[in-house]
């Protein structure tokens, strides 16, 4: 085991403990070698190092480690010359104030795209009707407009939030791109002249949206670890435990199946004459519109399957919850827009038919929803009941106390620099040159 690290618990493949200035977690069969991964020393790097433990650990064989009296001379990880590791950084300051200030920042961003959001639903949209003008279309743009707000306030709260609410934005955003396109394609196809003042905005506000939601990611995400960013992501992405395996690949079928049943026609009309003469018409099939907005169609597809297999991929799972439900919201928007849809009026003209033809044939119309409309909310059914046991799955973790408390450590060389990542805790103090061991007469594990 290298000079002054202390395990304080042990699984099948992994194990966790500290080091003179860092929470780390080693191969189990590899202990010798530097830590795979790391935090800072604070009860928040540890809650973060332990809940990452137990995400990639196999469920039922951590255990706790007999306490062991460290050996001094240990190097953290990125050690090397310079001043001890208990001299706070003035780099230390200025990414511990950087970290504070951007989920603000991101949240701001996000308000100004909810914002302008709101603002793009009054003027001309396409074709000089307003969203607000239609019911069906104001549905589904409040509820996009309203997830995001949620991300927002959940940035702001603090916290393990910041990370769920960015997510939840990226999600939303990830899946409205080709809705968005969709409704731009219109125009493209058409006639720019089309395009109204109330799309401009819409589009600007959602790229407001994504930007605040991708800036608290990544804020989210830099934990401090600025000797590797590249793995920064990649570290949050981890193998499923045996139990999480059958669910988790119902939800990425579930996702396929709602994508495939996304694209077949959901409106149905029956056409009635006076006379008796029916017929059955069916609309909204997504190959069936102009080539810009089937590829807004296909995108929306392509985006919600990958956003959920992302999302089964991220660990802890409740995180990959809220990526899973940012991408569920733009799909419930339009299946409760369709149903909308069906109490707002027909017009004759969908058809080819003028208004006084349609008198004088007696014509009614009675609009319904096809079966792969609702093979589809099934889909979207399936997928929210999974959704939701990703959110709360987290109890199912073991959860262990923080088995540290702080004592003055002396044995570290002069030539061990700075504490591994930022060396700054939560709160935005530099952390200072003390290293954690169990307490006294306790195991590591109490």
């Amino acid at each position: 085991m290298p000079e002054h690290v202390s395990i304080a618990y042990r699984g099948a493949n992994y194990a966790i403990g500290q080091g003179p200035q860092f929470y780390g977690i080693w191969p189990a069969a590899g202990l010798q070698s530097p830590p795979i991964e790391w935090w800072p020393l604070t009860p928040e790097g540890w809650s973060g190092a332990w809940t990452r433990f137990a995400s990639i650990e196999v469920p039922g064989t951590i255990g706790p480690v007999p306490p062991q009296q460290p050996v001094t001379h240990a190097v953290a990880p990125g050690a090397g010359t310079g001043p001890s590791a208990g001299a706070a950084q003035p780099s230390q300051s200025l990414a511990a104030a950087s970290a504070t200030k951007t989920p603000w920042i991101a949240a701001v961003i996000l308000g100004l795209g909810v914002v302008l959001g709101i603002a793009s639903l009054f003027p001309a949209y396409v074709a000089g009707a307003s969203v607000a003008s239609q019911s069906s279309n104001l549905v589904t743009h409040v509820s996009y407009l309203t997830a995001w707000a949620l991300s927002a306030v959940l940035i702001v709260s603090g916290r393990g939030r910041v990370r769920a609410g960015a997510l939840l934005g990226v999600g939303v955003s990830a899946v409205t791109l080709g809705l968005f396109l969709a409704d731009l394609g219109t125009p493209l196809a058409s006639g720019l002249h089309l395009a109204g003042t109330g799309l401009v905005l819409g589009m600007v506000g959602w790229l407001a949206c994504t930007v605040g939601a991708l800036l608290a990611l990544r804020a989210s995400l830099a934990d401090g670890n600025e000797a590797v960013p590249k793995r920064r992501l990649m570290r949050h992405l981890g193998r499923s435990s045996s139990y999480e395996i059958v669910p988790l690949v119902a939800l990425v079928l579930a996702a396929v199946g709602a994508a495939i049943a996304f694209a077949p026609s959901w409106d149905s009309f029956k056409l009635t004459t006076a006379n008796g003469a029916s017929q059955v018409v069916t609309l909204g099939n997504a190959f069936a519109n102009p080539g810009p907005v089937i590829l807004g169609d296909v995108l929306v597809m392509v985006a919600l399957v990958a956003v959920v297999v992302v999302a089964v991929l991220w660990r802890p799972t409740f995180f990959g919850g809220a990526l899973a439900a940012g991408a569920i919201v733009p799909m419930v928007a339009q299946a409760i827009s369709a149903i909308v849809m069906l109490h707002e009026p027909t017009s004759p003209l969908q058809f080819g038919i003028s208004q006084s033809q349609a008198s004088q044939l007696g014509l009614t119309i009675d609009a319904g929803l096809t079966p792969m409309f609702w093979v589809f909310c099934a889909f979207i059914a399936t997928m929210i009941l999974l959704c939701v046991w990703m959110l709360v799955s987290r109890e199912s973790i073991p959860q262990q106390a923080w088995p540290y408390r702080s004592v003055p450590y002396s044995g570290a060389p002069a030539s061990v620099t700075g504490a591994v990542g930022t060396g700054v805790s939560s709160t935005g103090v530099a952390s200072t040159g003390v290293v954690s061991q169990p307490a006294e007469g306790q195991p590591a594990g109490s």
